[in-house]
């Protein structure tokens, strides 16, 4: 893996999204009256993740094993220990997962190949599923987490998003649109208590906005490879 390599890899398309999500996470946060880098440097690593997560490049699972890390710690700041957990425990070991089995099933040097949804893997994941979610959710509501349902409903799609990954199905960006929409409520809700986080409503805004454009690139390659 190459990251300059990867970035001249970029369409045109491709740079424009990802140079204008930057911009974007930047500017709100100079009018941030509390500014904390942590949460910009998380969001801005995450924005560039998405893009080569989106276009089929392993090296974007490199960089969410990192902001998952970071992620985590935000997350563990404000208390939102099923984040936390999520994103420490599952998301970054699932980024570690796929990145490996991206790596052994290249279609070429800076694409993964595009596998189907077997009858088996739909089983996995709907017991896997169901697992998960009731595991994770007695956890949470153990440690008092904030926002309990939300963050139990971010739980399972962050699960599906991942596993979806691994499989290196399309459909990993629907799971995380959704995961995105979950996640842009609870920050809103931690935003109303401070407003430093606002920087993160704003990323998971652009995640959003990437993960529709992945969902569209990842069809087309499915196509061409076809």
């Amino acid at each position: 893996m190459n990251i300059l390599r990867s970035i001249k890899g970029l369409s045109k398309t491709q740079r424009f999204l990802w140079i204008g999500s930057l911009v974007v996470i930047l500017v709100s946060f100079c009018f941030m009256p509390d500014k904390d880098w942590l949460t910009i440097i998380t969001s801005l690593l995450g924005a560039t993740a998405l893009i080569f997560v989106g276009k089929g490049d392993a090296i974007g699972q490199l960089l969410t094993i990192i902001f998952g890390v970071l992620y985590s710690i935000i997350s563990f700041r404000f208390r939102y220990y099923g984040e936390m957990i999520t994103y420490l425990g599952m998301s970054a070991p699932s980024a570690l997962l796929a990145m490996i089995t991206w790596i052994r099933n290249p279609y070429n040097e800076m694409e993964v190949k595009v596998s189907k949804l077997t009858k088996n893997r739909v089983v996995i994941l709907i017991v896997g599923t169901i697992l998960m979610t009731a595991v994770m959710g007695y956890v949470l509501y153990l440690f008092n987490t904030k926002n309990l349902v939300f963050s139990i409903v971010s739980v399972t799609t962050s699960f599906l998003a991942s596993m979806l990954t691994i499989f290196r199905s399309p459909y990993y960006a629907v799971a995380y649109a959704a995961n995105d929409v979950v996640l842009i409520v609870l920050w809103v809700m931690a935003s109303m208590e401070n407003v430093g986080y606002i920087p993160m409503i704003i990323c998971f805004l652009i995640f959003l906005l990437n993960d529709i454009y992945g969902f569209i690139y990842w069809q087309r390659m499915k196509r061409n490879q076809e």
